[in-house]
């Protein structure tokens, strides 16, 4: 990374950490655009150059773990599918892992303002979605309907597993191993530990089918 860069992240980390001290202080709402510019020593104009919106602000570390860990699977080809997943749940989680509070407060303000939850539901469809066309790409030799709608089940089952975690672990930080969870998690849907819908022939084969 250049100078440049360097900088343009040192200055894009420092408006989000201000932000998110405004917003823990004041409220999302009371907290003006105006107010995280100057408290970040930036114009306004700036800070809109980095962050479209205050929804943005408030979840931009979120939005850095989901596609880093996206573009981190990318690069290594030579991960089979089921590690390969594994993997990317873990590196997110590790990352989220790094600043508990921070994750409180995501999930308090997305409880309080429709708009941070529906910029956050938007977050994890990318994040489903990006990984979804990656393992596609993964799977070259499939009917290509058939490698969609695997894809799109591994990659739903992947985001459901960190939502699930994060929010359990939001709720008790100092009581909940992160990693020791998920993992748990994964075991449970390996080993059939988690009732999942039944095969159309297996629910015609119950007896009490239809009744």
């Amino acid at each position: 990374m250049g100078l440049r860069e360097v900088k343009r992240e040192r200055t894009r980390r420092l408006i989000a950490d201000k932000a998110f001290e405004l917003f823990t202080d004041h409220g999302f709402g009371r907290t003006t655009v105006e107010q995280i510019a100057a408290a970040a020593e930036v114009g306004p104009s700036t800070l809109y150059r980095y962050f479209p919106t205050k929804e943005t602000l408030v979840l931009e570390f979120v939005e850095d773990c989901l596609v880093d860990a996206v573009a981190w699977f990318r690069d290594q080809p030579g991960l089979d599918l089921p590690d390969g997943l594994q993997a990317v749940i873990e590196r997110v989680l590790e990352q989220l892992e790094q600043n508990p509070d921070r994750i409180q407060a995501v999930f308090e303000l997305a409880e309080q303002t429709p708009s941070v939850s529906a910029h956050l539901n938007e977050l994890i469809w990318r994040f489903r979605n990006d990984l979804t066309d990656e393992l596609v790409r993964r799977m070259p030799g499939s009917d290509p309907r058939d490698a969609e709608v695997t894809a799109a089940l591994a990659a739903g089952i992947a985001m459901n597993i960190i939502e699930t975690v994060v929010r359990v672990w939001a709720e008790d930080l100092d009581g909940i191993d992160v990693r020791q969870l998920a993992r748990r998690s994964m075991t449970l849907l390996r080993t059939g530990g988690i009732p999942l819908p039944a095969a159309p022939d297996q629910v015609r084969d119950n007896p009490g089918y239809g009744t």
